[in-house]
């Protein structure tokens, strides 16, 4: 196929692009810098200059192509909202211009706070994070005559490089001379390696049916507190309880997320597609070393 990749520098969308040029995909990936597009080109891919804000970069990106995997997001988690609603533009754009072709749209999605299980569907209404609306539409457009499929990633998608979640932990962590988590700190994120992301955004191109959800769960649920001692451990600081009410002083934006419970599980996708995590689980990318270079 010849798919077009948003993101397709990012952490996520160039383990994605790699994946599918291994696998014989042509890819036209979308850059946004010069540097970028360096990234993108370097990698074997063709590169469309612009953004997902730019609306005639994108058509002209995802017209011809044969399917698009979309994995571009505006990572600014003190606008939250605003960056969904640039995200939800993106979507409805490309369904109105696969409708009726049958082809493939692949969407980058969430899990934490919002679900547990591939067949739950929150109310956008209601949902924790605006995302949840973006995936409501995309699976919708099975009714359009577009194989749409939404991949819900693990919050911690994790590896040699991450500047994600736990990157930030660390250097939280090494500012406040401890290894904090959040009240008892046995609330548990589930946790997948990138290069397991990437097979799974690969597999949901080609064999996802319309409207289908894939969960890229490799650790189903990682305590925080073990999280911590593994941080304290490498950096030799005590660890530290922090109260819930005072997680975002110490934490920052990430104490916004920091103390959910969000146990996942990917056994639906396990079993319905043949997917199967086999790269080091977060605990032992920690043990690697990867997250304490200076």
């Amino acid at each position: 196929m010849r798919v077009f990749v948003t993101g397709a520098s990012g952490w996520i969308g160039s383990a994605v692009t790699a994946e599918l040029i291994a696998a014989g995909h042509d890819v036209v990936g979308l850059a946004r810098s010069d540097a970028s597009a360096a990234a993108i080109k370097a990698a074997g891919a063709e590169v469309r200059l612009g953004s997902i804000t730019d609306h005639d970069s994108l058509r002209a990106g995802a017209e011809g192509v044969d399917g698009i995997i979309h994995t571009a997001f505006i990572h600014d988690f003190n606008s939250h909202e605003d960056a969904a609603a640039v995200d939800l533009a993106a979507v409805q754009l490309f369904g109105d211009i696969l409708e009726g072709s049958g082809r493939p749209l692949v969407i980058a999605s969430g899990i934490l706070g919002a679900v547990q299980v591939e067949t739950d569907r929150p109310d956008p209404a209601t949902a924790w994070s605006p995302r949840i609306l973006t995936e409501h539409t995309l699976l919708g457009f099975a009714d359009r005559g577009i194989r749409s499929s939404s991949v819900r990633l693990s919050p911690s998608v994790h590896g040699e490089g991450d500047h994600g979640f736990m990157a930030v932990l660390v250097d939280i962590d090494r500012a406040k001379g401890s290894a904090g988590y959040v009240g008892d700190g046995i609330n548990r994120w589930p946790a997948v390696h990138r290069l397991d992301a990437a097979q799974l955004f690969r597999i949901a191109l080609e064999d996802a049916p319309p409207g289908s959800v894939l969960h890229a769960v490799g650790d189903e649920g990682v305590r925080l507190r073990d999280i911590a001692e593994v941080i304290g451990r490498h950096l030799n600081l005590p660890l530290a309880s922090i109260d819930p009410a005072d997680a975002v002083d110490h934490f920052d934006w990430l104490g916004r997320f920091l103390g959910l419970d969000s146990p996942a599980t990917s056994a639906i996708t396990e079993e319905q597609f043949g997917w199967k995590p086999t790269h080091p689980t977060l605990l032992e990318d920690f043990e690697a070393g990867y997250y304490f270079r200076p």
